[in-house]
């Protein structure tokens, strides 16, 4: 596997995250939004994934944002899929939550997530490895952060599940990542990072 640095279709792909999360910031700090993206293409390239896990990693938010837009399929096709890969496409809607089912009856929050959970069993390698660097750096983002204050109830504020359910949803995906035979070097730092996140912030 080739390791990916700098690319046409991956400054592209920055690009159209950018534009999308323009003047949006992360969710209770004043750091832009593309830090999220940008970080997890760092996570997969130190991995040594290849460019469309990337590519996928840098546009899993944007796509899951344009999904709750209501976005058609063939939107998605016509303006992602086509640009940025069909492969990066397929491994994005495999692993983000959905407002519906297969025969669009609406999930509840709860429910979203179990779907999620569910899915990574008929997920492909491309699509576990953007989820799970996807919440490497949740994880380590939020470790980091209650480091840093005095007061942890306003970082488990940003939550609508809390503390608990938050620390509980890490724990959740590690463990299903591997019940499904997902062994990559990843899923061990996943798991440290959620391990310090079950300790942190008490």
């Amino acid at each position: 596997m080739t390791v990916t640095g700098y690319s046409d279709r991956i400054n592209h792909a920055f690009a159209f995250a950018a534009k999308h999360h323009d003047q949006q910031v992360r969710k209770g700090t004043r750091l832009p939004y593309l830090t999220q993206p940008a970080n997890v293409a760092v996570i997969l390239t130190r991995y040594a994934q290849d460019e469309s896990t990337v590519v996928a990693g840098i546009l899993h938010d944007t796509v899951a944002d344009v999904v709750r837009d209501g976005w058609t399929r063939d939107m998605l096709d016509e303006r992602i899929g086509r640009k940025f890969g069909a492969d990066a496409l397929e491994a994005i809607l495999a692993v983000i939550e959905r407002r519906t089912d297969d025969d669009g009856v609406e999930l509840s929050q709860e429910d979203r997530k179990a779907d999620v959970l569910a899915r990574l069993a008929d997920a492909n390698d491309m699509a576990r490895w953007v989820c799970t660097a996807d919440k490497v750096h949740g994880a380590w983002s939020l470790v980091h952060d209650l480091a840093r204050t005095s007061f942890p109830e306003t970082v488990w504020g940003r939550f609508s599940a809390g503390r608990e359910g938050t620390v509980r949803w890490y724990r959740a995906v590690c463990d299903r990542l591997r019940a499904v035979g997902f062994d990559a070097p990843i899923v061990a730092e996943l798991e440290e990072a959620t391990a310090r996140l079950e300790t942190a912030g008490v």
